[in-house]
């Protein structure tokens, strides 16, 4: 009669022999009529039904990969797992990070319990909702193992060697018994003194391969030009000189000058709304945008990122400063998430912390359609012919815009340049506007 039992269960596929037993129950396999409800309460209970455990023993959670944070992104690459099977995962615990196009992404435990399957090793492309890993939920943390409180033992004494008897021969030498192997030829040895030429190869990551698709595809499909402006950083500087120590006092934040050059892009952006537009190539529209979202390129430990700057227009200097300076710090800890790069208008790029003199940035096209970026360089003294008609030195930086030609006009482009030239030489005209 149990055969049956057992070959039914077999056939029900995963459920647990139990609810296999009621179901061959209730069809009359026993050999007689169908069980009624009362006589299955009654009868249905053999000892290998009942001693099979009915707790979430059966059941586990599964481990899926998370929204990346952006449509465009469908894949990424597992870089590595924090735990390994058998561990004990609390919940919220990061498990694993997951590298996309643009930002790291965490994939975090759900419930705590035991990780008892990998389901994809790391260095493995992987996409959304993919189940990467299944836990077992229940458990306990693994107790830390404790110092044995009781002193060493001393080391037992070796045991003497036995003594040998005078007419045992003495063994033959290893190198008599059996022919020496023929040693391996030596690697051809470097000239000597000269240099080494060895070469490596490294895997591309995720957000270099993006960086770079995005920086062909902007030169594919923008009619990219530039144009320059010098700028006398004698203002700001002695503006940020005589007020940065109250300014943090009062704010909390430090007085820099990106804060400035945010603030005076968003005004010119306002008054050229063709630098602050974008083509829209699918439906031939050009898009115009009242609102500013200044991208600024910080510098990660993965790269290049460009967190945003939202409504800029609309803040003040201290709240630009202290907006840069809580991205910048996600930024180095890398905790950026996608909504924090996504949907820019216009970039600043600032190489001269770096030592740049002069470059042609390229557009931002990476995390949405953007007609012109803002290359910042190194301020250093030059002669420069002022007012008076006499040569003196001033610390000068050189101002590159570089902007899509197919929709910004070259006059629109020099008078954008020349807005932030004179509300950087005259910093009143921040506080004012004009």
């Amino acid at each position: 009669m149990w055969g049956r039992v057992f070959a039914a269960a077999s056939v029900s596929g995963r459920r647990p022999l139990r609810t296999a037993a009621v179901a061959v129950a209730r069809r009359g396999l026993w050999g007689g009529a169908p069980a009624s409800n009362f006589q299955l309460r009654a009868s249905v209970r053999p000892a290998a039904v009942r001693l099979l455990p009915l707790t979430r023993g059966f059941s586990s959670v599964q481990v899926k990969t998370p929204d990346f944070g952006a449509e465009s992104i469908t894949e990424g690459t597992l870089q590595t797992w924090n735990k390994k099977v058998g561990d004990f995962v609390e919940q919220g615990e990061v498990l694993a990070v997951i590298e996309t196009d643009k930002v790291s992404v965490e994939v975090v435990a759900a419930e705590s319990g035991v990780l008892t399957e990998v389901l994809v090793p790391a260095d493995e492309t992987v996409t959304v909702d993919q189940i990467l890993a299944t836990i077992a939920p229940g458990g306990t943390p693994q107790p830390k193992a404790v110092e044995d409180a009781k002193p060493a033992e001393s080391p037992k004494a070796a045991p003497k060697p036995a003594p040998v008897a005078a007419d045992t021969p003495a063994p033959k030498p290893a190198a008599a018994m059996a022919p020496a192997a023929p040693a391996a030829p030596a690697a051809p040895a470097a000239p000597a003194g000269g240099p080494l030429r060895a070469e490596r190869r490294v895997k591309m990551t995720r957000m270099r391969k993006a960086i770079a698709k995005s920086m062909k595809e902007a030169q594919n499909s923008a009619c990219m030009l530039t144009t320059f402006q010098e700028v006398d950083m004698s203002g700001i500087m002695g503006l940020r000189s005589k007020y940065k120590d109250e300014f943090e006092a009062t704010h909390g934040v430090r007085l820099g000058f990106m804060g400035a050059f945010v603030k005076a892009s968003a005004h010119a952006l306002k008054q050229i709304p063709s630098v602050n537009g974008v083509i829209d190539d699918a439906k031939n529209e050009i898009v115009y945008r009242d609102y500013c979202d200044v991208s600024v390129a910080v510098a990660s430990p993965k790269g290049l990122v460009v967190p945003v700057v939202r409504d800029a227009q609309s803040l003040s200097i201290n709240q630009i400063e202290a907006e840069i300076g809580h991205l910048a710090l996600r930024a180095r800890n890398d905790e950026l998430a996608m909504e924090d790069m996504m949907g820019g208008t216009f970039t600043i790029t600032n190489g001269g912390v770096f030592g740049s003199l002069l470059s042609t940035p390229i557009l931002n096209c990476g995390f949405g359609p953007q007609s012109a970026i803002l290359g910042m360089h190194f301020t250093k003294k030059r002669p420069v012919v002022l007012k008076s008609g006499e040569i003196g030195a001033r610390p000068v930086m050189y101002l590159a815009l570089t902007y899509d030609h197919r929709l910004v006009d070259g006059r629109e482009a020099v008078t954008f340049l020349c807005m932030v030239r004179d509300q950087i030489e005259d910093p009143r005209r921040l506080i004012l506007e004009v």
